[in-house]
């Protein structure tokens, strides 16, 4: 296992979020450690796309196979991060038991890929997934705290999130998923760490439909008290919407 690669990511990361606490002073410890975050995840995501679409092996058909020395260095920056940050919540108290699953699968499975030295490539595949909507997940953070997510920015940055989250961490991650269970080489304890992170992908693909639901009828039920300002019927339009439907539907 490469421990000094590790050591340094760790290292790097830390020196990132103080060189941010010192550039921002009046801002809080969580502004810094969003902003180690969001490099982070551009940083990885990059890295991971290259080491999937282009350097290979492509880990659909290559799953449980050798670590090449790109995957593993990947891996080591990128479980450099999940230690900074596993360390910082806990400091701070700032996620819950949810997350901090999330934050233990995903040490424990880099750190099994690095220690049996094999199955990088689909490990760098999921941190390629995981990490995607991971800089607008901060965007959407940010936008909140500089009071710029009430409009058309906020909404965008929503959707483009939900609609990732659902086509490559649940879609194209359950293909990934099978592949994985389907393939002789992977380890067992791979697997299951595997069936891991795909529980934890849907629990919060059920939160994240859920905030998507609410967002929508919040937004509809603002619409439809607007309506009268700009002289329109909103029962009229209500009635309208409910026929339109029931025709579609029947």
């Amino acid at each position: 296992m490469p421990v000094l690669e590790v050591f340094c990511s760790l290292i790097g990361w830390l020196c990132l979020y103080l060189l941010f606490g010192s550039a921002f002073p009046l801002r809080g410890p969580e502004w810094n450690c969003r902003l180690v975050t969001l490099t982070h995840g551009l940083a990885i995501v990059m890295t991971t796309a290259y080491v999937v679409f282009i350097d290979g092996p492509w880990p659909f058909t290559h799953a449980g196979t050798a670590n090449t020395p790109l995957q593993t260095l990947s891996l080591s920056v990128c479980l450099g991060y999940f230690f900074f940050d596993l360390g910082w919540c806990v400091w701070f108290r700032s996620e819950g038991p949810l997350m901090m699953a999330h934050h233990g699968a995903s040490i424990l499975g880099i750190l099994l890929a690095l220690l049996m030295g094999v199955s990088g490539c689909e490990t760098c595949a999921v941190i390629f997934g995981s990490e995607l909507t991971n800089p607008l997940l901060q965007s959407r953070w940010f936008l909140r705290q500089l009071s710029m997510y009430d409009g058309l920015l906020g909404d965008a940055v929503d959707l483009l999130f939900i609609l990732l989250f659902a086509t490559v961490r649940v879609g194209v991650g359950t293909a990934m998923f099978y592949c994985e269970l389907t393939s002789p080489r992977t380890p067992l304890v791979m697997k299951l760490g595997g069936v891991v992170m795909y529980v934890l992908a849907w629990v919060f693909m059920v939160d994240i439909a859920r905030f998507g639901y609410k967002k929508s009828k919040a937004k509809y039920k603002r619409w439809m008290e607007k309506l009268p300002v700009f002289g329109i019927n909103s029962h009229k339009v209500s009635v309208v919407v409910k026929w339109n439907t029931f025709h579609i539907t029947s």
